[in-house]
């Protein structure tokens, strides 16, 4: 019988929430958990704002007949009830190794937090705004980051820890993006995070004893929620043409197309033993994800990166190196800690201009954005 209290079942974002918070009782807390979520690095999930009323004057005219067919999915709600546990659900969390157990922890940490940011965002565009039109869009899109943040809880509360949600919201930092940067940032995660669970879910699916925790059961739906929530920003970003073909706009799209990349990269492969209990070799996995995400991105952005150009790779494994350079710089303290931590940040900073460099690949985009999912 369905629990109209649990968040899978949430109508909106707002219902999913109070779901969390009714099962968040005071002796669930994890200021652990919560630190980690409340941390602004160049790593972690960041909350944002930006300018609503821009963002409500959007007229998606121009892609009316994709809009509505993609809102009447949405409203159809395929998923609703999925993100809950049953019968396939046998967490071990007592015989999973300690630093084995740490490192998902830290992985279900920063997913719980990046879902929840744009919920958060997303929930407040429909809150500001009048245009039918873009609130529906975003109320729909916050109820599915709800639902995803509510999951991932659930998970992390057998551990005997949670991520508190509330708190989140009232206490993060917020970091303002112009709106069509929340575009590009957002379409790009949306994709990549597609193309991150749909690439695990099928090598799980090969290699079902490499499964070491039951949420990855779940990845082939939570995937393709990541995947219609791109698909709303490719047609967002339809509306304005300047918004992919003017210079400096496409100088902004390899800029956001190069740091997506590069944190992705760099926080997978400080992820060692995660990506070892999966069976997954992270390098691979790291390619795999950007050839996958480059292809879908044709749909809209006129040029990909050269993912196998003689300077990605290395210029990606420095930019990792300094980032460890970083963080034994912050954890050192002192005058030495900041002069390992700024040599870390100039040689990142090297790293990404290096990156950012390499010729792009340039492509005709197609008339209509629309695509489905393929892999």
């Amino acid at each position: 019988m369905n629990n109209p209290k649990h968040s899978a079942f949430a109508d909106t974002a707002e219902e999913a929430i109070a779901a969390q918070d009714a099962l968040d009782g005071p002796e669930m807390t994890s200021e652990m958990a919560t630190e980690v979520a409340m941390q602004n690095t160049l790593l972690t999930p960041r909350f944002y704002t930006t300018d609503f009323a821009e963002m409500d004057a959007i007229d998606v005219t121009p892609v009316r007949k994709d809009w509505d067919a993609l809102i009447a999915r949405m409203k159809a709600d395929p998923n609703k009830g999925h993100f809950r546990k049953n019968d396939e659900w046998q967490a071990n969390w007592e015989g999973m190794e300690p630093a084995l157990k740490a490192e998902f922890i830290d992985f279900l940490i920063s997913s719980c937090t990046a879902e929840f940011s744009g919920c958060v965002l997303y929930k407040e565009m429909k809150r500001r705004g009048s245009n039918t039109d873009i609130t529906t869009l975003f109320q729909l899109m916050a109820r599915d980051e709800a639902r995803h943040a509510g999951f991932i809880n659930d998970a992390l509360r057998e551990a005997g820890i949670r991520v508190n949600l509330g708190f989140l919201t009232q206490q993060k930092k917020y970091t303002y993006f112009r709106p069509k940067f929340i575009y590009y940032a957002t379409y790009l995660s949306e994709k990549i995070g597609y193309a991150r669970y749909i690439t695990i879910f099928r090598h799980l699916e090969k290699h079902p004893d490499k499964r070491f925790h039951p949420i990855f059961l779940w990845f082939r739906e939570w995937c393709n929620d990541e995947f219609s929530h791109g698909e709303a920003f490719a047609l967002l970003l339809k509306t304005d043409p300047a918004l992919t073909t003017s210079r400096m706009n496409k100088i902004w799209i390899k800029f956001f197309l190069t740091a997506v990349y590069s944190t992705m990269w760099v926080r997978d492969h400080q992820r060692p033993l995660f990506h070892e209990a999966l069976g997954v070799d992270v390098t691979w996995y790291g390619q795999e994800v950007f050839r996958k995400t480059s292809e879908i991105s044709k749909q809209v952005f006129p040029f990909t990166l050269d993912i196998d150009h003689p300077r990605w790779r290395p210029n990606l494994d420095r930019m990792e190196r300094a980032s460890v350079q970083v963080a034994k710089g912050k954890a050192r303290g002192g005058f030495g800690g900041t002069v390992q931590r700024l040599g870390g940040m100039a040689r990142a900073a090297a790293a990404f201009a290096a990156i950012y460099t390499i010729p792009a690949i340039h492509h005709t985009v197609p008339d209509s954005p629309v695509m489905e999912p393929a892999y």
